[in-house]
């Protein structure tokens, strides 16, 4: 598991991020679920400051951001407090922001397509994802009712119900059931939109496009650049 962390930490963090989606249905409740939350979202920092390791991201930077998360996470498993929340949910935000443009500089840096920046690519999504439904807590959390749904409309909109909303937004589906309702919410909803098109025109296009000239190159006998 060590070497895999050190090797490829992208797909340990998105085989990681990929479990949570299945896990937290189970752990959106109080009590020991929403113990077993906060201790998930430990584990999970930890694998994003790793990320952030291996990228041309800045080290200090993910743990500057992820120490204080992980406190309060901590202390929301202990005593089960759910009003730091919103806390926590800003630190872990803009950690996740941070990552996720350390993996796309990662990406991008040269012209070789590694397996890992292949992971990259799902993990990434997924850190962009994580970081908006985060956004939408904090949002939440200084403007009640800025999200309804078909169920309990004017009621606060649970972790799952936002990640929900974050994941159909960036894919551009629409299938949420969640809908912002206050101006800010539906603001950060479109900067969702617009960075869900932009992910997949700039970098994923782009790294299809170099795997097309890989395999094209291979074929012709042309050796791709070596990394710097």
């Amino acid at each position: 598991m060590l070497r895999l962390a050190r090797r490829e930490p992208s797909a340990l963090l998105l085989a990681a991020q990929l479990a949570g989606v299945l896990l937290y249905p189970f752990m959106d409740s109080e009590g020991v679920g929403r113990a077993l939350f906060s201790v998930f979202g430990i584990a999970i920092l930890g694998l994003v400051v790793l990320a952030v390791r291996s990228s041309p991201g800045l080290t200090w930077v993910g743990v500057l951001l992820g120490t204080p998360a992980t406190v309060l996470l901590v202390v929301q498993a202990i005593t089960g407090n759910t009003d730091l929340l919103p806390y926590s949910s800003a630190f872990e935000a803009v950690l996740y922001f941070y990552a996720a443009g350390a993996l796309i500089a990662y990406m991008l840096e040269d012209h070789v397509i590694t397996r890992d920046e292949l992971y990259a690519v799902g993990a990434t999504f997924t850190l962009v994802a994580w970081a908006f439904a985060y956004t939408y807590t904090v949002c939440q959390a200084i403007e009640p009712q800025s999200f309804t749904a078909a169920i309990d409309p004017t009621g606060d909109r649970s972790w799952m119900e936002l990640l929900f909303l974050s994941f159909t937004t960036l894919s551009s589906t629409g299938l949420s059931d969640v809908v912002p309702v206050k101006n800010f919410a539906r603001s950060l909803v479109m900067l969702e939109q617009l960075a869900g098109l932009a992910y997949v025109a700039m970098v994923v296009s782009r790294l299809v496009g170099l795997l097309v000239m890989h395999k094209r190159a291979d074929v012709e006998g042309e050796h791709p650049p070596a990394r710097r």
